[in-house]
């Protein structure tokens, strides 16, 4: 078995040295390919007008001064001597749930593995005592054992995983969910620079979710580990027939 582990939120971070250290107990070979330095909410964006920049940092560890996609690109495509067999992305400094996956770099380097045809895991903590990530070690080893035990995975499919925000002793197992809805209110905050120029900053305010009693953000809310099945196809089967009718012309 060999993994690659990534991130978005820095090679330094605490999330990723716990997934490394896991996925080494797991694994024959681990590689790490992940950005210098904070990439949160980038989404699947790539860096096109500069060049990319590898720094090694010790045997089989890169640092990329771009995304988180870039990063599993360029692990595939030039920088790994072999191909691996699952993207490990994570774990996520903060929850990956609802809407938010279509903003999370974290998700979106598990995406990019997909789309190169691995099947990828992307992990999250769903809050910001990462002083907990510690307590988390055994149970995400047994949960990432089990996961890598039924690979290979459902067709173009990838596994969202959001670890409740408490000891993980005290999780109180696991759930398959679908994605909540999550609403932020009061986000955009409304500045003046030093010379009385408007400025906006995005970020903050209050979060809203809503779901049925299947949705992530209810799983964690219960102390579960929730784990969401995603894919990339965003078409709506359902909408198609209907959208037909219209009889739409030039």
């Amino acid at each position: 078995m060999k993994i690659l582990c990534t991130n978005d939120d820095g090679i330094h971070a605490r999330g990723i040295e716990l997934a490394v250290g896991i996925c080494e107990t797991l694994a024959d070979d681990v590689f790490v390919v992940a950005p210098d330095r904070e990439q949160s909410a980038t989404s699947h964006s790539l860096t096109l007008y500069r060049p990319l920049r590898p720094t090694a940092r010790g045997p089989r560890r890169w640092a990329v001064d771009g995304t988180p996609t870039d990063c599993v690109l360029l692990a595939n495509g030039a920088l790994l001597p072999v191909r691996p067999d699952i993207v490990v992305s994570g774990v996520n400094h903060g929850p990956n749930m609802g809407e938010d996956v279509l903003y999370s770099g974290t998700v979106a380097a598990a995406m990019e593995g997909l789309s190169l045809g691995l099947p990828a895991v992307a992990l999250s903590i769903a809050g910001h005592d990462f002083d907990l990530l510690t307590t988390w070690r055994e149970p995400l080893t047994n949960l990432l054992r089990s996961i890598l035990a039924h690979m290979p995975f459902p067709e173009d499919t990838l596994l969202n995983v959001n670890l409740p925000p408490v000891p993980g002793s005290e999780a109180r197992g696991v759930r398959i969910t679908t994605l909540g809805s999550r609403v932020y209110e009061e986000s955009i905050q409304h500045m003046q620079d030093p010379w009385g120029r408007d400025l906006f900053w995005i970020g903050g305010g209050q979060i809203r979710w809503t779901g049925s009693s299947t949705s992530d953000f209810q799983a964690i809310a219960d102390q579960y580990v929730s784990v969401t099945p995603l894919h990339l196809d965003l078409t709506h089967y359902a909408s198609l027939e209907p959208v037909r009718a219209w009889s739409l012309t030039l």
